[in-house]
């Protein structure tokens, strides 16, 4: 995988990209995504990847002239304009889940095939989504992962969370991603999805942990009465995090789209 730079209207934008076949248009979560994610590698092995950092991610820039949901949505399908794709399959974890719904929403007949994995979006009185941005990172892992040491282990390299050094880092970075994150995602990732999932038409497929903590499985049935004809694959063993810990299971239930 490589990083490279595209221009779009309202600022240049860093991509990841690599492998070789259909084209595939990955949109990160409010975690993030680099260029040695192993997930992204693991995509590459039967697609073209691209996928684009949201402005404030990484070495990226910010851009303050994305305020809100539909301008973060155009910003993408400029994106997708920008790199050359027709027609992508586009395929969105958490945050970036959420932006491909609302992609497949506002543009449906320029969309054939959608992979939502663990989408954030809707919002349930009766199952309310952890609030992130109040979370310390030594709290993250058990609402991340289904196993919590594993996880925890993989979000620091092994570090301690407890060490300063680490949290500082840990912090400064967050200011930035969850600074572009919480203008979609604060105070509750609820846009008004739900009114506009009826005009999706790509065929969709939605993937989901069985444990996942944060956005739990009673959120794939909304999904799935909100698209006509959305199938859903629930991966066993696996919480929000499952592109880390089922990586190989995710990447077989896109490929099911074709």
């Amino acid at each position: 995988m490589e990083i490279t730079t595209i221009k779009t209207p309202h600022a240049p934008i860093r991509v990841i990209q690599g492998g070789k076949g259909p084209d595939l248009l990955f949109l990160h979560g409010a975690g993030g995504v680099t260029v040695d994610d192993p997930f992204l590698s693991a995509l590459a092995e039967k697609y073209r990847v691209h996928a684009p950092l949201l402005p404030g991610y990484g070495d990226s820039e910010e851009c303050h002239e994305l305020r809100e949901m539909l301008d973060i949505t155009l910003h993408y399908w400029d994106v997708a304009a920008a790199l050359g794709l027709k027609d992508p399959i586009i395929a969105g974890h958490s945050m970036g889940g959420m932006i491909a719904a609302e992609m497949a929403a506002v543009q449906p007949n320029d969309l054939s095939r959608l992979a939502l994995i663990a989408p954030a979006g809707l919002w349930l009185d009766d199952h309310p989504i952890a609030d992130i941005f109040a979370m310390m990172p030594y709290e993250m892992p058990a609402l991340l992962f289904h196993d919590a040491e594993a996880g925890a282990k993989a979000m620091t390299a092994g570090l301690d969370m407890s060490d300063p050094k680490f949290l500082q880092g840990y912090l400064v970075q967050n200011a930035r991603q969850l600074g572009m994150a919480g203008r979609i995602l604060f105070p509750i990732p609820d846009r008004g999805l739900a009114q506009r999932l009826y005009r999706v038409k790509a065929r969709t497929v939605l993937v989901w942990g069985d444990s996942d903590k944060l956005i739990p499985p009673v959120y794939a049935r909304a999904f799935q009465k909100g698209i006509a004809g959305a199938s859903l694959v629930s991966i066993p063993e696996a919480g929000h995090m499952v592109i880390h810990e089922k990586t190989k299971a995710v990447v077989e239930a896109i490929g099911a789209l074709g």
